[in-house]
Formats: structure tokens, C-alpha cells, sequence
């Protein structure tokens, strides 16, 4: 009996596509599945180290690892028309945000990378991205949301300063079409027997909805079911189903660009399998 660490993180987008689900009736014969809940930029820190057979990572963190793992066609986290915004509790203008110290939910995530190419390299503050929301409002310092909090900031008395999928960066033609978020991506070793990737719970999940959000529920960490359904609608999508042209065409334009402003050396091949 082969194990298959599956590493994902415990908010509702993913947890309503989980093998653990209880619509999942995925089962690969001979494979014992061992879910890893962390989050996203733990997962990110533990791919570079290729410590899991599966796991979910940031683009941004793909780019360092793809000699080491292949991304995979279903799994994807992209929102067509929204993205990662930012937020603080007072509108900042844009000229200052190089200076501002800015809370993100970790150096290696694709919203980070985002905020490099619009700023440049700039002072951070590592926070979980289940408490960026948090940590702007305790401090004052502008929060880089990419989980539930992009819909739930105007609650917690903080106001919009930047959303990357509503203007352009300062990146000549850049607009963020569809917010690359996170992949999910396979070692080498498992992408070589197909018949033993577990690709089929985001279309049981696709196909039960309502059933799935249930489960989700569960780790909507105190939001409404209503604004979880809005939430997970938001990124489990046609995209988690299969990237497709239009999802492989963003993924690219991400790179190029990362690769224009020196962010990386060379764009690797985006082959999903």
C-alpha cells in the first residue's frame, strides 16, 4: 500500500474539493491517502523541501520548485475578475505604498509576488492570511488579503486600497484578467503512474455543491453559510476543473512578467498534466 500526502490548506475553497469530503467517493486502488491541513505558505516552505507527494502551492512558489514537481491540470484556486486586494484602515495613496510595512500572508505566495511587481521589493510583515485582515486593523499597516477577507473586510472597519483584478499595475498592459492563486502540483514520482493521481474529487465536488459547502462549513472560520457559498463559488470554478487555455494563458502572463521585472531567472514550462 502506497501513501500519497495530500498537503492543502484547512479553509472552505479547498476543503469543499477534499478527498475527506463527503461527496468524495474518489478511491485509487493500492494508494492510502494521509491528509497535511497547513497553511499556504507552510505548504509553500514544505514543496521546496519536496516533502509531500501532492500538495497545493502558490504560482509564485511553483515557479521555485518546478524542477521538482509538475503542476496539474485540476486543483487550481483562480478567480476570473477578482483577485488578492489590499487593504488598511484608511485609504493609503498609492506614492506611499513603498513605503508603507505591509502585513502578507507569506513571502512566497502569488499575492506577495503580486505586490513586489507593483511596489518593488519592500519592507514586510509575515501574518498567517487568516489574520492579514486582523493585523491591518490592530496596526494600521495595509493587509494583503487573498482568503475570505476579501469579502468580509468592510466588517472589520477597513476600507479597499488596492485590488489588482480592477486596475492596471504599474506594469505597461498589466491587468490581472484571472487572480492565479494557488496550484496543485505532483512529485515527480507520482506523476509518472497517472492511473494513481488523485484528480477526481474536484468534479464530484463540482457536481454536489450544496453538499460539499456543508462540509465546508466546517472550516469557514465563523463566516455565514451564505458567504461561504460566495466564497468558495469564487475559486472552485471551471478553472479547478482543468486550467484550460484561458487559466494556462494567465499562469503564463504571470511569469512573463515576474521574468520582465528580474523577479525570476526563466519561466518554466507550464505543462500541466
Amino acid at each position: 500500500m502506497q501513501t500519497i500526502r495530500i498537503g492543502h490548506s484547512p479553509d472552505p475553497t479547498t476543503r469543499s474539493c477534499s478527498t475527506r469530503s463527503p461527496q468524495a467517493r474518489v478511491r485509487i486502488p493500492g494508494v492510502r491517502i494521509e491528509h497535511v491541513l497547513e497553511d499556504i505558505e507552510t505548504l509553500n516552505r514544505r514543496s521546496r523541501e519536496a516533502e509531500l507527494e501532492v500538495t497545493a502551492v502558490s504560482f509564485a512558489t511553483y515557479l521555485l520548485i518546478a524542477d521538482r514537481y509538475r503542476m496539474m491540470d485540476p486543483g487550481a484556486s483562480m478567480g476570473k475578475g477578482y483577485g488578492p486586494i489590499l487593504v488598511a484602515r484608511e485609504p493609503v495613496p498609492p506614492a506611499e505604498l513603498e513605503q508603507r510595512v505591509t502585513a502578507i500572508a507569506g513571502k512566497h505566495t502569488t499575492s506577495a509576488l503580486l505586490l513586489r511587481l507593483y511596489v518593488g521589493d519592500r519592507p514586510s510583515s509575515r501574518l498567517r492570511s487568516t489574520r492579514s485582515a486582523g493585523g491591518a486593523g490592530r496596526t494600521g499597516r495595509p493587509g494583503l488579503l487573498i482568503h475570505e477577507g476579501q469579502i468580509t473586510y468592510q466588517t472589520m472597519g477597513l476600507t479597499k486600497v488596492l485590488d489588482w483584478a480592477r486596475r492596471g499595475t504599474r506594469t505597461p498592459g498589466c491587468r490581472c484578467r484571472s487572480g492565479a492563486t494557488s496550484c496543485a502540483a505532483t512529485s515527480a514520482t507520482i506523476c509518472t503512474a497517472p492511473s494513481r493521481r488523485p484528480c477526481g474529487t474536484p468534479s464530484l465536488a463540482h457536481a454536489h455543491v450544496d453538499e460539499a459547502l456543508e462540509y465546508a462549513m466546517r472550516y469557514g472560520r465563523g463566516i455565514d453559510k451564505e458567504t461561504c457559498r460566495r466564497f468558495v463559488l469564487m475559486y472552485v470554478n471551471d478553472f479547478t476543473l482543468a486550467l484550460g487555455p484561458e487559466g494556462r494563458a494567465a499562469v503564463e502572463r504571470l511569469f512573463t512578467m515576474a521574468h520582465q521585472n528580474g523577479a525570476i531567472p526563466t519561466v518554466p514550462p507550464i505543462d500541466p498534466i
